[in-house]
């Protein structure tokens, strides 16, 4: 190798871990970035949506995240039973019960799913772009390392005495 290769290939690879580094970092930029949004130019903005961000407070993460992840926070690795465009969702099995983790790839697809959701009522843990379905003495401890909150969902029908 000439000494002139070895230097193109040391650039590139320093270059790399840059890269590398700095997306590494990402997710610490984001959820400790300010990004309040309450300064005039927002205010202004006629129909721009925000998407607020859901920090896991235990673990660091940003959310929204991977089925996989979520599951992985909570203590299982979730089997996927759901592989769709609209979204994912995986069913964890562990020692505390059986649960869900449904992620999305927008907002507007998790609110139609919490819009069917209420048909059924129930407590369910919502952050970014996901949602988790578990017993609801398992929802705290979860939202103590996913974030989010939990949300009760009004069923139909007769409420039972």
């Amino acid at each position: 190798m000439t000494h002139q290769t070895q230097q193109s290939s040391s650039r590139g690879h320093a270059s790399r871990l840059r890269r590398g580094a700095a997306l590494a970092l990402l997710p610490l930029a984001v959820a400790c970035g300010g990004g309040e949004g309450d300064d005039a130019a927002d205010r202004k903005r006629a129909g721009a949506a925000r998407t607020a961000v859901t920090a896991a407070p235990e673990a660091g993460v940003v959310a929204p995240a991977k089925v996989e992840v979520i599951a992985g926070l909570t203590g299982c690795t979730a089997e996927i039973r759901v592989d769709a465009d609209e979204l994912r969702e995986g069913v964890c099995r562990t020692g505390q019960g059986e649960y869900r983790i449904t992620t999305f790839p927008e907002e507007r697809f998790k609110a139609t799913w919490l819009d069917s959701a209420a048909v059924y009522g129930g407590k369910y843990l919502v952050g970014t772009r996901w949602v988790v379905s578990a017993p609801p003495e398992l929802l705290e401890g979860f939202r103590s390392r996913l974030g989010g909150a939990v949300q009760e969902l009004r069923g139909v029908g007769p409420v039972a005495p």
